[in-house]
């Protein structure tokens, strides 16, 4: 688990395209795989402060909207047993991407004085994020294949080696 949430500081702090990041698959695999619900939701509560200490904090208001928002991939899998299944990785990680892309803008909105806090500066706000919405979504969705992915593997030897162990034990005596 450790080495999941470094990977997801590390990767972050990496030179990548905007929003490719495995913070959210991270988060996702963490509340799908993970027991304990309060560690799931660490996941991305700890991998975004550590990242922002190097690459730069936004200004409060953005930063909590950021981090509640990361949470959501986590919260997502642990109300509904659906929703934890094999098939639903890839589904439920789009959702995800979209639910970050519109809660995270509507805070950048709301709280950057960027755009003017009518409807048409909110139209203007999303319509300047949607070049990064692509990379969000593709991101999420790579990092949480090789993420599910790289757990069906490691589950399919260990699987593999279970099954051989007896049968070499028995050989040995």
């Amino acid at each position: 688990m450790t080495n999941g949430r470094w990977h997801a500081v590390a990767a972050r702090l990496l030179p990548n395209m905007p929003n490719f990041a495995p913070v959210a698959a991270s988060a996702l695999f963490a509340g799908t795989v993970l027991r304990s619900k309060p560690l799931a939701l660490l996941v991305p509560l700890i991998a975004l402060p550590i990242s922002d200490a190097v690459i730069g904090f936004d200004g409060w208001r953005i930063t909590l909207v950021t981090y509640i928002a990361s949470t959501i991939p986590a919260l997502l899998p642990m109300l509904s047993a659906r929703l934890r299944e094999p098939g639903m990785f890839a589904p439920v990680m789009v959702a995800c991407s979209l639910i970050f892309f519109a809660v995270t803008n509507l805070g950048v909105w709301a709280f950057s004085g960027m755009y003017p806090l009518t409807f048409e500066g909110l139209v203007a706000c999303y319509v300047a994020a949607l070049p990064f919405l692509q990379h969000t979504v593709v991101g999420d969705l790579l990092w949480a294949a090789g993420l599910f992915g790289g757990a069906w593997l490691v589950k399919k030897v260990a699987g593999r080696n279970a099954e051989r162990a007896p049968a070499a034990t028995h050989a040995i005596h």
